[in-house]
């Protein structure tokens, strides 16, 4: 069994429209998994479910964690058990610092997995490996003291996902459309990040429209999205089959390939 097991999924928004029709997927440890389909597909939405978004409802189907269903919980729980999602758009929180929100966000992961006992990371050792993330990372050090993604660049809040993601350790990270935004050194960064957090505890899931960060990232399997299923799965030579060829090649007309 792998570690995320996805079987036929269907997601609807709150009007009952159906957005996801029947997805099947796994993703284990040590392995890099890339969603890629055209603007409208459902990717978003996939990415959304999977962390249990109020607006969208899970209507057939299952996820499955470490072999227990994930749908009855809520997204603090599922972020407790190890799912993480990187937003394509993340939201400024003003009033809270980068280093006071990553701190509270080690510190809900440390007593989930200490049985709910609390046990809060001391400032010394927090810092530590905050410092050694962001160098990592290529993040300034003054950002840390600056209001969460509060007039932060596309680059700068991406980075900032990603940071998170490195210090909290994730058994399966979704990255849902992490290139967007990014000039090429941003991407290479963040890449990186992402490949090097992917090991024997941990697995990615990384949702995007275009091939670049796959350059950087080198997924093991590639699944084209199209109208809320997947349509084809291979290697990463299908991504570069997407390059060249377009989502035309997979029934998508060039206004919705746009």
């Amino acid at each position: 069994m792998s570690l995320l097991e996805i079987t036929n999924l269907h997601v609807s928004t709150e009007d009952g429209t159906e957005i996801v029709r029947g997805l099947d997927l796994a993703v284990d440890t040590n392995e890099v998994h890339a969603i890629m389909g055209p603007n409208g597909s459902g990717k978003s939405t996939l990415a959304y479910a999977l962390m249990g978004h109020p607006a969208y409802e899970i209507t057939e189907g299952d996820v499955l964690l470490d072999g227990e269903s994930v749908l009855e919980l809520e997204a603090d729980e599922r972020a407790q058990r190890g799912l993480f999602l990187a937003f394509q758009y993340p939201h400024a929180v003003p009033g809270v610092t980068v280093a006071s929100f990553l701190r509270s966000a080690v510190n809900a992961m440390r007593k989930a997995r200490n049985g709910g006992e609390e046990d809060p990371i001391k400032i010394p050792e927090f810092r530590k490996q905050l410092d050694a993330a962001m160098k990592e990372l290529e993040v300034p050090k003054e950002i840390a003291g600056r209001y969460l993604n509060d007039g932060f660049s596309g680059g700068e809040k991406k980075r900032v996902e990603i940071l998170q993601m490195a210090l909290l350790h994730p058994r399966i990270a979704v990255l849902d459309e992490t290139d967007s935004g990014l000039d090429i050194d941003a991407l290479r960064v963040v890449a990186a990040g992402v490949r090097n957090l992917v090991g024997p505890e941990t697995g990615a899931l990384v949702i995007t429209h275009y091939q670049r960060i796959l350059n950087y990232v080198k997924p093991d399997f590639v699944h084209v999205f199209v109208d809320g299923r997947i349509v084809q799965e291979g290697g990463p030579e299908l991504a570069e089959q997407l390059e060249a060829e377009g989502y035309q090649a997979f029934g998508v007309t060039k206004e919705e390939a746009a």
